[in-house]
């Protein structure tokens, strides 16, 4: 562990020692540290314990060219538990202090963990129930992390600034926080960078303002968020903003590069929200837009929420997959990792609808396609067998190929569209799981689907189209 700050005098330690040993060695404050790790199935360290954050506010100061920030990160959270100690995820930055209800905390650090332990002034408000609020001062490169696929997120450097791309755990590369998708929060992002530049997030442009050079922009985000869904897009962008019919506010950012071929994909946004709407129930967010990079910014485009990411200007199809994902992923939440096939097996299904609906293209024939595709047989969708596997296509199509079988079992598309709309409802901005999701379609289908779910989501080997 490095600590940040410096250690007392020798006699000081030793007094430290022996009032730690007094008090249940929790600093003076009554308590249990809380967990380092959520112990989720594919990152067991990824997230903590022992708190519920309700909101993120984060000041950001961004130079694109020497790639440097420096942010503070105001956390309140909710304690779940009696904490002497808590923890935070961060990757690669330096913190320069920390305070727990404006008093000065201790910080640890070991790898990607920090240690945050309050003094005994602050014990009463992080007792179970009670909010308490942290402010973590940080500076210096943030970088781009390697996933187990050997993929990047994180902090990515652009031709013209930088994207902030967070999953599965990309999102500590720039903030500190609890960074697993169980623990969502709201979210207030002010961003500052040079005055030639742009700087786009999630939800809604609150204020823009320009002082000796530089611009802050605040955004805000009123509905919950995981922080793997949160971005920061830094670069030279041509923005449109405007309201649906349903009022709906649209923003756009897009790189001047990629304008040209994104205009009528962009264009036709309204659209894919109010035919998903149709599909999957009420639009869960009061924003929606898209941010378009050009080529080579970045390898995937990403559903970061209320504003997805592209690499490059995208197809139709893409944005459908992409806008799906604000009902499936983003306000509907895996409870772990191993839950992403719900993520990505409905999208990968929306893509299916639109093609039906749009370009003659049945949904049992984009069903046997990937039904003959031997890519999707790799594993179960419902368990890759490691963190590497978790983008592979089994969670996309083999999981789509599972949302059918559900329809084809209940044999009623009116039924089972009141399905979907009940699920996304049922489960607004909240969390699920593949247990919650298979209980939930058994009770609303009237139906045991113990042979769907085995044959389909769990098995090891491809099952015959009949029966």
């Amino acid at each position: 562990m490095n600590r940040r700050f410096p250690a007392p005098a020798a006699t000081s330690v030793l007094l430290l020692a022996l009032a730690l040993l007094g008090a249940g060695c929790t600093g003076g404050v009554e308590g249990t540290p809380g967990a380092a790790g959520l112990r989720d199935p594919y990152f067991p360290g990824l997230g903590n314990g022992g708190y519920d954050v309700t909101h993120y506010g984060l000041e950001l100061d961004v130079d694109p060219a020497a790639n440097r920030l420096r942010g503070t990160a105001t956390i309140t959270a909710r304690a779940t538990q009696d904490l002497s100690a808590f923890h935070l995820d961060l990757a690669g930055l330096d913190v320069e202090s920390a305070t727990v209800e404006g008093r000065r905390a201790s910080v640890n650090r070991a790898g990607k963990e920090l240690t945050i332990r309050p003094g005994a002034a602050v014990e009463d408000r992080l007792r179970k129930g009670r909010t308490f609020t942290t402010v973590v001062r940080y500076s210096g490169s943030p970088q781009a992390l390697t996933d187990a696929d050997g993929g990047k997120e994180g902090w990515l450097r652009t031709a013209d600034g930088a994207v902030a791309l967070g999953e599965p755990s990309g999102s500590m590369a720039w903030f500190p926080g609890n960074h697993h998708p169980s623990d969502k929060a709201a979210y207030d992002i002010e961003v500052t960078v040079p005055e030639k530049l742009t700087a786009v997030s999630n939800g809604e442009l609150v204020s823009r303002r320009t002082t000796g050079g530089r611009t802050a922009y605040r955004w805000r985000t009123h509905e919950p968020m995981a922080s793997y869904l949160a971005t920061v897009a830094v670069g030279r962008f041509a923005t449109r903003e405007s309201v649906t019919p349903d009022g709906i506010r649209l923003f756009t950012a897009v790189d001047p590069e990629s304008a040209a071929a994104s205009e009528d994909v962009l264009a036709g946004i309204p659209a894919v929200l109010k035919w998903s709407a149709q599909k999957f129930g009420p639009y869960p967010f009061t924003s929606a837009g898209a941010i378009v990079e050009r080529k080579g910014d970045s390898a995937y485009a990403l559903e970061t929420q209320n504003r997805p990411v592209f690499p490059g200007p995208p197809d139709t199809g893409l944005v459908v997959h992409e806008l799906a994902h604000q009902w499936f992923g983003n306000s509907v939440t895996p409870a772990t990792w191993r839950d992403l096939w719900l993520n990505e097996g409905f999208a990968t299904y929306a893509e299916w609808l639109w093609a039906a609906d749009h370009d003659d293209v049945p949904v049992q024939e984009s069903f046997d396609e990937a039904y003959e595709d031997d890519a999707n047989w790799a594993f179960p969708p419902a368990d890759p067998p490691g963190p590497a596997d978790l983008f592979e296509p089994p969670v996309y199509g083999r999981s789509a190929m599972v949302v059918h079988r559900i329809r084809l079992a209940m044999d009623d598309d009116a039924a089972f569209f009141a399905l979907v709309k009940g699920w996304t409802k049922a489960h607004r901005h909240g969390n699920a799981s593949t247990e919650d999701f298979t209980a939930y379609v058994e009770q609303e289908s009237g139906q045991d689907l113990t042979e769907l779910w085995d044959a389909w989501l769990y098995g090891e080997s491809r099952p015959p189209v009949e029966g």
